[in-house]
Order: structure tokens, then sequence, then C-alpha cells
């Protein structure tokens, strides 16, 4: 296949016909479907800049480079998730393979919501689909590659923030509904990133009501500017659409048009679906100018049906918020490295945090504590202690970096033979995604 010949577009579609919450509740097929008949109405899948490709199934050792899954696979991932995670694969591989220039992966269930630690459901999510991805390309491509994420969804994307807290290989940024407003209550720009990454969590928390203006500013203020700075090797795009004026959760002033327009600002190598809950008013309209705008065509005449009301446009007030958020989040940004970490993250061998996370979605309480070994050659060894109100037997997890020095390693190592063979713990897991090693050891008496 020629340069020229190759498509624009590649479009990875799944529905998920089997997986619902319930039947009227907003994360259902139909938000997808409606989209494919916007599509195929449109004939964009007969234009040779865009063509559509099949998902596949993740495999077991693709989801534990990522997550730890508990009490196991078998009872929290259904099929459904796997094969929404592996569309995500499936996108980045037909970059990859260049058999096209950019990838889309048009699926559900979504993932942004997805911890690396998974007891359950949060906020519709259980995988997290951009982060297996990334780590599929850190598989293929090595683990110096750089990739930014930005997430565009109206919700606060705290899982993938949670996967790539301490990782100095991804930029993370997140433009979402200020966490005061919407669910999950997080995304304040004071969450920075941990020792071995700081800096490189950027949340955009803004007012409700900001509408095309104040999307459109901040991506040419702050993120364009950050990306430009930081070079990332690929750019993905976790292209949720509730940020949408019509989206029955969230209090957004977005446009298909201006989703359309920012996709074409940014030129992302790799977009997946988050959330978007408006399936007949928002969502086809949405993905068909995301589509044309990632194949470079015309999306001038895309338009909801029902037009937004002059009383709904974004106000005077929520564009003087947006400025002064755009300013706090650029001055951050440029002063991350005078920061002094010592006094962030202290002088001891490990930072320590304590977390409490409820899975909305399955009603489960976890309690977690975490130590990141500080080092001066790699972004440190992790501990993590967890248990939940579903099973309360602690688990101890050890995590290698992807780039971990010789040091760090047999720390880690030595930690996990000694958590192995503990009767304290109902599991000892051993997660290094850099050699794909992932070990599950039950406590002795067990």
């Amino acid at each position: 296949m020629t340069e020229q010949n190759v498509p624009r577009v590649g479009l990875v579609f799944f529905p998920a016909f089997d997986w619902a919450i319930g039947p009227d509740h907003p994360e259902r097929q139909e938000r997808l479907l409606y989209t494919r008949d916007q599509i195929q109405e449109e004939g964009l899948f007969d234009h040779p800049a865009i063509r559509e490709y099949r998902p596949r199934l993740a495999r077991d050792e693709e989801i534990l480079r990522t997550h730890i899954v508990l009490p196991s696979l078998e009872e929290k991932i259904t099929e459904s998730h796997r094969i929404a995670a592996g569309g995500t694969i499936a996108a980045a591989d037909l970059v990859l393979d260049g058999l096209v220039k950019r990838a889309f992966a048009l699926l559900r269930p979504p993932g942004h919501h997805g911890n690396r630690v998974v007891h359950g459901s949060r906020g519709f999510c259980v995988l997290n689909n951009e982060a297996i991805m990334v780590d599929h390309l850190r598989a293929r491509l090595g683990a110096n590659l750089r990739v930014a994420i930005v997430d565009t969804d109206a919700h606060h994307a705290d899982g993938t923030q949670d996967v790539f807290y301490n990782d100095p290989g991804i930029l993370h940024i997140s433009l979402h509904q200020d966490g005061r407003t919407l669910y999950p209550g997080t995304g304040f720009t004071s969450e920075r990133g941990g020792p071995g990454a700081y800096g490189q969590t950027v949340n955009i928390p803004l007012p409700p009501g900001t509408g095309d203006q104040g999307m459109l500013l901040v991506m040419e203020r702050v993120v364009l500017p950050i990306l430009k700075e930081w070079e990332p090797d690929f750019v993905i795009n976790a292209a949720g659409q509730d940020n949408h004026f019509s989206d029955p959760i969230t209090n957004m002033r977005f446009s298909a048009q201006g989703y359309a327009q920012l996709t074409e600002l940014l030129a992302p190598d790799l977009v997946v679906l988050e959330g978007g809950y408006s399936i007949e008013s928002a969502l086809p309209y949405i993905n068909v100018g995301l589509l044309l705008a990632l194949a470079g065509l015309d999306y001038s005449r895309v338009k909801e049906p029902q037009g937004l009301r002059a009383q709904d446009r974004q106000s005077a007030a929520v564009t003087d918020q947006v400025k002064r958020v755009c300013d706090e989040v650029g001055e951050l940004w440029q002063q991350r490295s005078e920061a002094d970490l010592e006094q962030i993250f202290g002088s001891a061998d490990f930072f320590q945090r304590q977390r409490q996370i409820y899975y909305d979605t399955d009603n489960i309480y976890e309690s977690q504590q975490e130590y990141i070994r500080l080092c001066g050659d790699c972004s440190g060894w992790r501990m993590m202690y967890t248990r939940s109100s579903r099973a309360r037997e602690p688990v101890a997890i050890v995590l290698t970096p992807w780039i971990c020095c010789t040091r760090c390693q047999t720390e880690a190592r030595r930690q996990y033979q000694e958590v192995s063979e503990d009767s304290t713990f109902a599991q000892a897991i051993w997660q290094d995604p850099a050699s794909n090693s992932y070990r599950s050891r039950g406590a002795v008496h067990r």
C-alpha cells in the first residue's frame, strides 16, 4: 500500500451488545448504535479516507501488564471489557503498522475511571482502555516512549491519573468540569503527580457552563503549548463527549462543531471514546464531526438538530473564570522544574500516601496504602496494600516501573519474597510491565 493510498482514519467499532449496567442506564448499547447509523447515513464508510476495522479480545497478559484485578480477572472482567480493551490495542496496531495514519476506537464499556488496582466498577469503568493501549505501545516500541494523553471528558480522568501518577514517560492532561460540581470530585490543579513524575499530571478544572469558546481557549492557551514543549511521540485523545450542551448528567455547553474544531487543533494519533450520554441528540453528530476532522475533511455543516439556545451559551463570567484557570495551569507548568520535591514528598526512603476509594457503580469501598521508593536513578518501585468491603483480607502488591534501576529491582524482588511468605495477606502480587511479568501467590494458610 503506497503512502497516498493509506486511509487517514481507521475506525474500530464495538457497541457491546451484551453489556449494560441496566436497560435504562445512560451507559447502554444505544450509545453507539445511533452513531453508527449516522456515519452510514452520511456515507463516511464509503469514503476512501476512512476504513472500518474489527476489534479483538485483550489477552490476560495485556490486561495484567497495566492492572491488578481483585480477586481475579475471571470474577470481574466480562468479554465486552476484553473486546473494548482489545479494540484500543487494535487501533494502536493499525497506526504502528502503517495501515492508517490515525485511529479512532469507538467502543464501550468506557475506562478512564479505572484505577491500577481494580476491585470493581467506578463511574461505569472497570478496565482503563487508554492505559492498556499505552502499555501496549511501550511493549512494541520500548520503555523510553513518550506519550501524552489529553482527556476531554467532562468528568476528571481520575483512573488514568492514578495509573500514571508516578510515570515519567506519560504526560496526562485532563480537561473537565470542576470536581466541586461533578463526579468524581477530584482533578484540581494541585494534583500534579508523584515524586518520579511531578508536574506531568496537568488538571484543568473548568466551571459549569463552559462551551466552545472556553474549551478551545484552553486548547490554544494551555494544552497545545504544553504538548509542543513536552514533545510526545504519540498523542492520545480520551474523547469523552459528555461536555455537550444536551448531555443529561453534566453541566457544560460544548457543541459538535466545537468537538470537531478541538480535534483538528489537537491532531491526535489515537482517539478513544469515553463518556457521553446524550445518545440521540449529540453523539451521532459529535462522532461524525470528529471523524471528518481526523480525516482532514470538511466538517463545517455538521450540526445537531437541537440548536444551542442563546441563554445556554457561555457567559462572560464563565469566560473570565476559564481565563483564570488557563493562567494558573500555565504558571504551574512553567514552574514545575523549580518545585522543591523534598519539601513535597519528604526526605525518607519512601513517600507514603493513603487513600479511601469508592466504587460507586458496584458500591465497594477500598482502603489503600502506598509506598513509593524515592530513587535518584529511576521513578522507584512501589509497595501497595489494599483491601475492600467485599474482601477484607489485605492484598500486598509490589510494582516496578517501566524503567527500573538495578537497586530498585533488587529491593522490589526482596520485598515480594517477604510478603509472599506472609500469611497475613490473602494474595501477594508482583507486577513488572517491562518484562511482562505478573505473579500472584496466595498466602501460606490458603
